[in-house]
Formats: structure tokens, sequence, C-alpha cells
């Protein structure tokens, strides 16, 4: 099974290129970090294929307030958590549209 995810920025409508992310599974009801990554030029996370990922309760918690710093903006949401649950063993897919003042998820699934 992989996870992958990609950051999409709203206000210039591109992808969040070099935002930064931390992949965390829960574990006995406390989360463990797993990886942290920064987007590609597209925004996309990929190079968390760090293992097997297996069924259970993960979390993407992306740091908006940093990347919207950078560019000149304050954000309202400093982090952006997206907690999914993988059910089988197929690909999936997450996406987040980030804006200063907003964001929207979706999940999608290969397989």
């Amino acid at each position: 099974m992989r996870i992958t995810a990609q950051a999409r920025d709203m206000v210039y409508g591109r992808g969040a290129a070099g935002i930064a992310a931390r992949l965390e599974l829960e574990t006995r009801e406390e989360w463990r970090v797993v990886t942290t990554v920064e987007a590609d030029s597209s925004g996309h996370l990929l190079d968390w294929e760090c293992g097997d990922f297996h069924r259970g309760l993960y979390r993407i918690v992306f740091d908006s307030d940093r990347y919207f710093v950078a560019l000149g903006l304050q954000a309202v949401y400093p982090d952006i958590t997206v907690i999914f649950r993988t059910i089988d063993e197929i690909d999936c897919q997450i996406q987040v549209a980030i804006a200063p003042y907003s964001y929207s998820t979706y999940f999608g699934v290969d397989g």
C-alpha cells in the first residue's frame, strides 16, 4: 500500500511547492511520527514511501503557517491536519487545497 498527497495553493492556483508535512500513525491512542517531508515543485508529497504501510489511522499535518509566511501572508490555520483511515490494502491519495483562511480535503483510492 502507498500513501501519497498533494497540497494545492488556492491563492496562486498552483501546487504548494516546499510546504512541509509530517505523516503520523496512531498507535495505542497516541500519534507516532512516521516521516517528515517537503512537497516537490508541484506540491506532491511522494518521498515518504519509507516502509510498509498497513491498515490504520493516519494523519498528515501540513505546516501552512511557515508556507504562507514565506509568501508574505498570514494563515489563520497554522497547521492543517487531515486524519484518515486506510481500510484495505489499496493505494490512497490525500489532496488538500489551502488558502490563508480556508482549506478543503479529498481522499481518493487507486486499486
